[in-house]
């Protein structure tokens, strides 16, 4: 899930981006209100996190613009403004949420679970390969109904795999889709590998049959079980 934060005040962006990012969610910071207003209309995001006093163009200039576009992705408005008056014409431009400053970051992931649990409903919001399941709103994984824990870098792989499930997968398409890695001066093979031994044991080795297997000179690949 990308979530995008517009926010000014650099401590507050920095909190919101490594908790959020602690919590999975891939996470873009804009600090003005034209640079929020540019990456909101030119990238795909799942939920805005929308400040109000922005330099250059405030928060409800931009929301009641995107919304003038047919924009339909869910906007949080975090703001110190508490009045009724405040609620009322954020709500009325077109924000899905408000939340005031300050706040406990768990009701912040409360809100934002439950806006994009009822956000698009063309958009996925559950992988699931077999038994082996992703909620990519709680970032749960449960296989067999037993849930599985995993560290940040083993769910995007895991991610990346169900979303490419029945493919064979190059370690290259690894590097380049969860590694994000440009240019690859450096070889990731070694740790793509160790990853990928750990997924396996967890999601694996644990159970009767197997989901992900390697193909030997080619790559990995997700897929049915077999014995």
């Amino acid at each position: 899930m990308k979530i995008l934060i517009i926010e000014d005040e650099k401590k507050v962006a920095g909190a919101l981006r490594r908790g959020l990012e602690t919590d999975r969610y891939e996470v873009r910071v804009a600090a003005t209100g034209e640079d929020g207003f540019f990456l909101v209309t030119n990238e795909t995001f799942d939920l805005v996190i929308l400040d109000l006093m922005l330099p250059k163009r405030d928060g409800i200039e931009i929301l009641a613009a995107l919304r003038k576009r047919g924009l339909q992705t869910p906007v949080l408005i975090l703001t110190a403004k508490d009045t009724v008056e405040d609620r009322v014409v954020g709500l009325d431009a077109g924000a899905d949420d408000y939340l005031v400053k300050p706040f406990a970051f768990p009701e912040l992931i409360a809100r934002i679970r439950a806006l994009l649990r009822r956000g698009r409903t063309d958009q996925v919001l559950r992988l699931r390969v077999n038994d082996l399941e992703m909620d990519l709103v709680t970032h749960r994984v449960t296989r067999a109904g037993r849930e599985v824990e995993l560290t940040g870098k083993e769910f995007e792989l895991l991610e990346y795999l169900l979303r490419h499930q029945g493919q064979t997968i190059s370690r290259e398409m690894l590097a380049q889709g969860v590694w994000q890695a440009t240019a690859r001066a450096t070889p990731l093979d070694n740790v793509i590998d160790v990853t990928v031994a750990r997924l396996r044991r967890k999601i694996d080795d644990p159970f009767d049959r197997r989901l992900l297997k390697t193909i030997r000179g080619v790559g990995f690949l997700l897929g049915e079980a077999a014995r």
